[in-house]
């Protein structure tokens, strides 16, 4: 019984190292820099705010960089966004 235990606790350790090792999952969204127009992808987890700060917010939070990529390319080709 005592062997159980060990495994199980061991088992416990493992399960918890690899949780705590995995990345955590960032969030984005787009922004627009006011003098050029530029959109930017940025991301959530980053803890400091875009410098300098003259930009807009211009998109909803969205879970994925493949997603706020596709939210940049939709702006870009409707004109809400220059290269």
């Amino acid at each position: 019984m005592r062997r159980i235990s060990v495994l199980c606790a061991a088992a416990g350790l493992a399960v918890t190292a690899f949780v705590a090792a995995s990345p955590a999952e960032a969030n984005y969204h787009l922004i627009r820099w006011q003098d050029t127009g530029f959109c930017q992808i940025w991301d959530e987890s980053i803890p400091t705010a875009p410098w300098p700060s003259d930009y807009a917010r211009v998109s909803s939070t969205v879970p994925t960089f493949v997603d706020a990529l596709a939210l940049k390319d939709h702006a870009l080709k409707n004109g809400r966004c220059a290269w």
